[in-house]
């Protein structure tokens, strides 16, 4: 078994598109209109979807915002250096919500950044421990 993709509704996928490639560098590995279903889909990520796993950006037409509810929490990406990223981030027009540091019950250096939608994301350092 292996993790295809996650799946995030969105309210402007042009905008969320721009988010994800200009500010975080995933690449559009696709995208396709389905007018019978009246949605459209798109998949990005940091390699190819036969040996990564990708983000699903779903655009039902119409439909401007999502309430996201309480049973959501976080998308993570690792990345070698949290404070640059957020930095870039920030640079790139994009929403940090947790500045880099340590997390609160640790040493592991994390961010949080929001996307356009209000997803949040955490970035954390290569380094970090995993239990």
């Amino acid at each position: 078994m292996r993790l295809l993709h996650t799946m995030l509704r969105v309210g402007n996928l042009d905008k969320s598109i721009q988010f994800y490639t200009q500010v975080l560098g995933m690449t559009l590995i696709r995208q396709k209109e389905y007018p019978k279903g009246e949605f459209t889909l798109a998949f990005l990520g940091y390699g190819d979807e036969e040996s990564n796993t990708v983000l699903e950006l779903t655009y039902n037409w119409g439909v401007a915002s999502y309430e996201l509810g309480t049973g959501y929490g976080h998308i993570a990406i690792e990345v070698p250096d949290v404070y640059a990223t957020a930095d870039a981030i920030k640079a790139g027009g994009g929403k940090i919500i947790r500045e880099a540091g340590p997390m609160n019950a640790g040493n592991t250096i994390i961010a949080f950044a929001e996307d356009p939608d209000g997803y949040q994301i955490e970035f954390i350092g290569e380094n970090h421990v995993r239990s």
